[in-house]
């Protein structure tokens, strides 16, 4: 067991299985750091490895709207607040980890694909004690946040593929709505 551990995603709609990941790492560590990747557009770089993660549709939801999804869910998990922290972590920019999470914690990464291998190889390239804790093919991931978005866009079901605090704060926000003129606008 960790004394502190990192965890990372955009969690550009937190669902079930992000919850899962979410649990499996804070289950390691006493206190989770968990980081919200792209949290503004100046913190966000196209990637080879994974590029449309960088367009406006993509990331329909603010740093901070994000920041309080986290914070709902972890605590709707049984998690007490004072056991994790939610701070921006701008993946694609190792030189700057040292400003938003503690470097001698365990950073905590699933790889499904190319794009979790290329996050593994930017935390290791600060020299970062990395636990992969798990490693599958990528039919085996489960819910993503694009499908979410999808069935949101298209007016479909949605809610039962995330905790029931993240569809209520996504309803206040009318999102479904927000996606529907996002896939409007040209990029």
């Amino acid at each position: 067991m960790f004394e502190t551990g990192v965890i990372h995603g955009r969690f550009q709609i937190l669902h079930h299985d992000h919850m899962k990941y979410l649990l499996a790492g804070k289950s390691r560590c006493s206190h989770l750091v968990i980081g919200i990747t792209n949290p503004d557009p100046t913190l966000t770089l196209e990637d080879p490895a994974n590029p449309e993660r960088s367009s406006p549709a993509e990331n329909p939801l603010t740093y901070f709207e994000r920041y309080l999804l986290l914070n709902a869910a972890m605590i709707e998990s049984g998690i007490r607040r004072e056991e994790f922290s939610v701070v921006p972590f701008p993946i694609n920019f190792p030189e700057l980890y040292q400003y938003y999470v503690p470097l001698d914690a365990a950073f905590f990464v699933t790889v499904y694909d190319i794009w979790g291998k290329r996050k593994v190889e930017l935390l290791r390239s600060r020299s970062l004690h990395v636990e992969i804790m798990w490693e599958r093919a990528p039919e085996h991931k489960g819910i993503s946040a694009s499908f979410v978005r999808k069935l949101m866009t298209a007016g479909e079901p949605w809610e039962h593929l995330v905790p029931q605090s993240v569809a209520v704060l996504l309803k206040n926000w009318d999102l479904p709505k927000r996606l529907r003129t996002l896939s409007k606008t040209p990029i």
